[in-house]
């Protein structure tokens, strides 16, 4: 009875490890980071891959009434974007470029597999 006693407690004890090992792994230091890509309306692309100039109209209401928006790199990378409570002018800029592609800049984090980025510097960049 001990013996499985210790070989629970055991288990549990590497369990609870590796659990704490892959949160710390996952949390990624908010390191300010230039990213480039096309901005999107997170409720359309996410429901049905809308994008690109085609969706710039319905991107820009959505956007307006309050959906979130992501920046979709080149290689496919989606990053949340959120607003720096120090200066929301960036982000407010951004609103605008939905549809077009974009240079922003900020601290970069994951949390439970999601990229984001808190935009301080925005700026349109040309096509690619």
């Amino acid at each position: 009875m001990k013996r499985l006693l210790g070989v629970v407690l055991a288990v549990a004890v590497l369990l609870f490890a590796f659990s704490a090992f892959a949160v710390a792994a996952e949390k990624v230091a908010a390191k300010s980071q230039t990213i480039t890509g096309e901005v999107v309306d997170l409720g359309c692309y996410m429901g049905g891959g809308a994008k690109g100039a085609a969706h710039t109209e319905c991107g820009m209401r959505c956007v307006a009434n309050g959906m979130p928006m992501g920046l979709l790199t080149d290689k496919g990378m989606l990053y949340v974007l959120t607003m720096s409570h120090g200066n929301a002018d960036p982000f407010n800029a951004t609103k605008g470029w939905v549809g077009q592609m974009a240079k922003v800049t900020g601290p970069v984090s994951v949390k439970s597999g999601i990229k984001a980025i808190e935009i301080t510097a925005a700026e349109a960049a040309a096509a690619k």
